[in-house]
């Protein structure tokens, strides 16, 4: 009688336990490659100037936005 295996099984995580190569933890709920930090990051960066627009704009400037929008897209790409 021969083993059937699951195609979906994979064998990957433990060798790359064992090669030393670690998973990147960030503080996304999700797993994410760069490009999905960056997309994340634009939208976050739209909808926080249209928000801004909306409810701001008339006290505070809009490149204040810009500054926090930019600064928390990086902090995404870089950390999350």
């Amino acid at each position: 009688m021969q083993h059937q295996t699951d195609p979906d099984e994979t064998e990957d995580a433990p060798l790359a336990v064992a090669a030393g190569k670690q998973e990147r933890v960030g503080f996304l709920p999700i797993v994410t490659n760069w490009f999905d930090r960056v997309f994340v990051g634009i939208y976050l960066f739209v909808a926080l100037e249209l928000l801004w627009m909306r409810f701001l704009e008339q006290s505070i400037p809009l490149t204040v936005c810009h500054v926090l929008a930019v600064a928390l897209g990086v902090l995404i790409v870089w950390r999350g």
